[in-house]
């Protein structure tokens, strides 16, 4: 008696298990990737001149107003979840023709709270050293009318990540991320412009597990048109305003694998998807070669993942790296 008893007590505590693991899986499925949507706007398929060297701090914050279910519908309303991110970054532009284009390379070292790995609400994490993003390659062409760009991108896993953790500060997996892009001129002075940028994630498997974030296809550009403001003497421009309209949208492309404790199941999900629409100012003073920019996005169309607002700030400043002018 006692040892089917212990028997009985084992199954129950085992499915018990199960249905926790369950209830968790769920809660995060879909799984995020490291791409962050609104980092790139108006002109998105533009490099940087060449022989330049820009030092700049972003600040990122993204607040939910909504998780959306597989049908697009509101399963959670006012998540109260905000996401926060900021850093150090180097972005790099030499004067080295790869088939003729501009080699360029970039790095982010940056600090993250309440970073959200999926469609989890139970998050509360601090600020903390999160995942590092570099650019070892980044090509640039420049035609009288367009402008292209292609790069790879990897993420390092090198923000704190334990499965089931709700103070993450990384996602755990190695991802890679390929992008390619356009900017089209339609005057020849090239101050009305038109971009997109193209970039597809792939994802290796989380930190001491065989759980796999699917494949996430993003596109990020704008419809904008660059001032230029002069001097008293009108003899030369004084400072850059370049403003416009801009969007992203952001696809899972295969599902995301994640194993179930039982009978080699896997759970996939739904895919999700998602859309924003908003605006972008920069602006740039010549003399003191600094920069600062500010993008909001909408989110609309949500399916699968939450649905919110996006804020970008983004200060910097640019070193001349050769003598050729920039």
């Amino acid at each position: 008696m006692k040892a089917k008893f212990y028997q009985h007590k084992q199954i129950i505590k085992s499915i018990s298990i199960l249905l926790l693991l369950l209830v968790s899986f769920l809660g995060n499925a879909q799984l995020k990737g490291g791409h962050i949507l609104g980092g790139m706007g108006l002109q998105s398929g533009t490099q940087s001149p060449e022989n330049t060297l820009a030092v700049y701090v972003p600040g990122y914050f993204y607040s939910a107003s909504s998780l959306r279910d597989s049908d697009g519908n509101i399963s959670v309303a006012n998540p109260n979840l905000d996401m926060f991110i900021t850093g150090v970054g180097v972005s790099w532009v030499s004067d080295f023709k790869i088939l003729g284009a501009t080699y360029g390379a970039s790095a982010l070292f940056a600090f993250a709270s309440n970073k959200i790995e999926g469609n989890n609400v139970n998050i509360d994490g601090s600020l903390a050293f999160t995942d590092t993003y570099i650019v070892p390659l980044q090509l640039g062409w420049h035609q009288k009318r367009a402008d292209f760009v292609f790069s790879y991108q990897m993420y390092l896993p090198t923000g704190k990540y334990e499965a089931g953790a709700t103070d993450n500060s990384g996602l755990g997996m190695f991802m890679n991320e390929f992008s390619a892009g356009t900017t089209l001129f339609f005057n020849d002075k090239k101050t009305f412009h038109f971009s997109t940028l193209a970039s597809y994630e792939i994802n290796g498997k989380k930190k001491d597990t065989d759980i796999k974030t699917g494949d996430i296809l993003s596109f990020e550009g704008g419809l904008g048109k660059t001032f230029y403001v002069f001097n008293a003497e009108k003899t030369a421009p004084k400072s850059i305003i370049n403003a416009g309209l801009i969007y992203y949208l952001q696809y899972k492309v295969t599902s995301d694998k994640i194993p179930l404790p039982i009978g080699g199941l896997v759970w996939e999900g739904d895919k999700d998807r998602v859309a924003a629409l908003g605006a972008e100012v920069n602006f740039l003073h010549l003399s003191s070669k600094s920069t600062i920019g500010l993008r909001w996005l909408g989110e609309i169309g949500a399916v699968n993942r939450f649905q919110g607002n996006t804020f970008f700030l983004t200060l910097a400043h640019i070193f001349s790296t050769g003598t050729k002018k920039g």
